[in-house]
């Protein structure tokens, strides 16, 4: 694995070229707002006319186009709508529209590593993958440092394509944590499976599982709630400052007993074949065909789980506590009214 730093790219690469960012949301601010503070003169967002995003561009002072507009315009284009609506936008406004010689980034591997979009051959298609959420790879830019980030290149036409990847990746913060090479189908799979089978899916799982079994066995939700949910953040922070042995250093003996003889109990060898059977689903292509038909019926079940895990009582508990910690708020990284 080869990991590259600010000291291996050449930044003027990027700041020679038009830029346009498709999309503002969790990644698509971070990445348009830290190339522009990095010194790339010409970088525009791209959105439908109507999004409710123009504002939230234009208030941070940004250009905004149409995607087809921007698409004529750029030299590089980052693409960061939502995956289940890149294919369409690369069909209508981008692969007619975009410059000859010109490359198409993404954030993730999904489209190009599943052959929902067909890159044109003329055009460098690459990623750089920021390995954190939007919203922290703007937040940690601003304080001076910056989340490491995956790189790939799928195609090379232009013989610079690696160049150009180190020198986008350096401009939106990467450089300065690492930039480790990859590939599309690497970068993709790892990140499907371990959002669901750890971050999103398994973890998410494990603490509505916990708050409701002491719930059912007569606690109260409050105590319910901090157990399984709130203190999360406080054993993860130690976990990401020094790995598990560093957890285990900071908690009580007593906690790290129960860590060994309960654990395995809960996560176990059906467990880990359960996460086989994730991975499989991930590698054949059924979660993403499965994921494809979802959004040609209007995303019906996909809105009804969303509805079901909003409406969750452990939602609501942890609503009313958290207004007792009014400091949560106040180092919000998501603001809905700017990103």
């Amino acid at each position: 694995m080869r990991v590259y730093y600010d000291r291996d790219a050449d930044l003027n690469l990027i700041k020679g070229k038009k830029v346009a960012i498709v999309g503002y949301g969790s990644q698509g601010h971070a990445h348009a707002l830290n190339l522009r503070d990095s010194g790339v003169a010409n970088v525009a967002v791209a959105l439908r006319p109507g999004s409710k995003s123009v504002a939230k561009a234009e208030k941070a002072a940004l250009k905004v186009l149409d995607v087809a507009e921007a698409a004529k315009w750029a030299d590089v284009v980052m693409l960061l709508a939502p995956d289940e609506l890149q294919a369409g936008i690369w069909e209508k406004d981008l692969q007619p529209n975009m410059k000859q010689g010109s490359a198409l980034f993404f954030a993730h591997g999904l489209n190009i590593h599943f052959n929902l979009i067909e890159p044109r051959p003329d055009m460098d298609i690459c990623m750089v993958a920021p390995k954190g959420p939007g919203h922290t790879v703007r937040a940690e830019y601003m304080r001076g440092a910056g989340v490491p980030c995956l790189a790939a290149i799928a195609q090379d036409a232009s013989g610079n394509a690696h160049d150009l990847t180190l020198s986008y990746a350096a401009g939106v913060g990467g450089g300065r944590a690492g930039i480790i090479e990859t590939t599309f189908r690497e970068e993709c799979e790892t990140d499907l499976f371990g959002e669901q089978s750890v971050l999103c899916g398994g973890l998410v799982e494990l603490m509505r599982n916990g708050y409701e079994t002491l719930v059912e066995a007569g606690y109260a939700p409050e105590m319910a709630y901090f157990e399984c949910v709130h203190e999360v953040k406080l054993i993860v922070d130690l976990i990401y400052e020094g790995g598990i042995a560093n957890m285990n250093y900071s908690v009580s003996n007593t906690a790290e007993y129960g860590e060994y003889v309960s654990g395995p109990r809960v996560v176990n060898a059906a467990s880990k074949e359960a996460m086989r059977q994730v991975l499989a689903d991930i590698q054949s292509g059924k979660f993403v065909k499965d994921w494809m038909l979802e959004n040609r019926v209007n995303q019906t079940s996909f809105k009804a789980m969303r509805a079901k895990c909003d409406s969750h009582e452990m939602e609501e508990v942890g609503k009313r506590l958290r207004a007792m910690m009014p400091w949560i708020a106040e180092r919000a990284l998501v603001d809905k009214s700017k990103n």
